[in-house]
């Protein structure tokens, strides 16, 4: 005999309404959510639907449904449609890709991260204007769409603030402030909560109670940010909520002056350091960049620009070949869909290690091994032989340094420390050690 929360349960393939499910894709004690097709609109759609085997009134539901759709902003989850059908209250949301908690099962890079954090702030200093505090902020409320975009979800616990506001100790354990689990939320409760969440984001732990600093997973946050990013994040989450940020309004004027200011200072440096390559031959310069990606983009992958001179670089390169800086693609956005939390270069979601710095195993994601078309080398290990990647460093399979020395193709000039290819005619450094590249005149 099913039991009454299978019963309750809808199957793909299954129409309810105007809706086609496809397949559920969370569960919780209040709530089904299911991925569904709008048959009439053809749209992918999500469903979230009471499950009727718990004793709860739609009043709950109908209040997430008119707090939401008072929210109108770019990182708010959108509310389609609500109504009663097949006498179920079927709330119709925006599809999303996965939530940040799925996200943050796997390695982000320090600039996705910063990207995603301004977008959550965002979203909870648009809900603090309007006088609502979310009471669940956690990384499964916060969903991901395409092109980075994040929304805030789920205000089923949200509160309207007034004089004096009591409620429940509604929220999650892991992410609750002290005074929330009291039955007191404040606004200072939800940027507590998004504190926490941003802490996990960049550091890779979630602190626990009594929060004192320094913090689980602190030397790691200390490696990826800046020290005001720091006193951001410890504002936030300090015991004593007159300490804190007094909403998320202040937080996100605190993060948008730290964020534009490290902009100035990134544009000042590339303005400076410009200059003392040579002022009067930016014009000359970029047109050797433009002839030097007509023959090399395509075999060294230069999509990128270096952080310090703006010349086109690779991942995979150790030092900019134009003035020498390391790692002169820190920072930018990865084909790879995943990056090495060391050197935030991007890797692939099989590798064991990291390709291009000796940095610690990675957690095991999947034993399937994807193909890839960049693959021509093999590991020297016999006992590997693992695919390898040109201007791989190690191999990602043993962690085993790369000791041929990797051509550059239409070149035949080699370094003459490193004895990998290099394009003599352009480079101011070889890519790979920094060697000062020595053109015969």
């Amino acid at each position: 005999m099913r039991t009454g929360v299978q019963a309750d349960l809808l199957k793909a393939r299954q129409k309810i309404g105007k809706y086609k499910i496809i397949s559920r894709i969370a569960a919780g004690p209040l709530a089904e959510v299911y991925a569904a097709k709008d048959t009439i609109q053809k749209q992918q759609v999500a469903l979230k639907i009471p499950t009727r085997s718990h004793n709860i009134g739609d009043d709950e539901f109908l209040h997430e449904v008119r707090v939401a759709t008072k929210l109108q902003h770019p990182n708010i989850l959108a509310v389609l449609n609500a109504s009663y059908i097949d006498d179920r209250f079927v709330i119709a949301m925006e599809l999303g890709e996965k939530s940040l908690a799925d996200r943050l099962e796997r390695r982000i890079s320090t600039a996705r991260a910063m990207e995603l954090a301004g977008q959550a702030i965002a979203a909870l200093a648009y809900a603090h204007e309007h006088k609502i505090i979310h009471c669940d902020i956690k990384p499964e409320n916060f969903i991901l769409f395409p092109n980075n975009q994040l929304k805030l979800a789920d205000f089923g616990f949200a509160k309207v603030s007034l004089r004096t506001l009591k409620a429940s100790g509604s929220g999650t354990v892991d992410y609750i402030a002290p005074e929330q689990a009291m039955g007191r939320p404040k606004f200072q409760s939800d940027v507590f909560s998004l504190g926490l969440v941003l802490y996990r984001m960049f550091s890779g732990s979630l602190p626990e109670w009594p929060f004192e600093w320094p913090l689980k997973g602190y030397q790691q946050l200390k490696a990826r940010v800046r020290p005001e990013f720091i006193e951001l994040l410890k504002k936030s989450i300090q015991l004593d909520p007159s300490k804190r940020y007094a909403d998320a309004i202040q937080m996100k004027a605190d993060f948008d002056r730290l964020h534009s200011h490290a902009r100035r200072q990134k544009k000042s440096r590339s303005r400076s350091s410009a200059r003392n390559l040579a002022a009067d031959d930016s014009a000359w310069r970029r047109l050797q960049w433009r002839e030097f990606q007509r023959r090399f983009r395509t075999v060294l992958d230069t999509r990128h620009q270096c952080r310090r001179c703006e010349g086109p670089v690779s991942e995979s390169m150790q030092a900019c070949p134009w003035c020498g800086v390391d790692n002169p693609a820190r920072g930018s956005e990865s084909r790879m869909p995943s990056s090495c939390p060391r050197c935030e270069r991007g890797v692939k979601n099989d590798w064991d290690y990291c390709a291009w710095c000796y940095g610690p195993g990675f957690v095991e994601e999947t034993t399937r091994r994807y193909p890839d078309k960049r693959y021509t080398a093999r590991c020297a290990s016999k006992r590997c032989n693992g695919p390898l990647i040109p201007f791989m460093r190690y191999c990602p399979w043993c962690r085993t340094k790369v000791k041929r020395p990797w051509p550059l193709a239409h070149s035949k000039k080699r370094c003459s420390s490193c004895k990998w290819g290099i394009a003599e005619d352009f480079w101011n450094y070889c890519a790979w050690c920094r060697e000062p590249v020595r053109r015969v005149t």
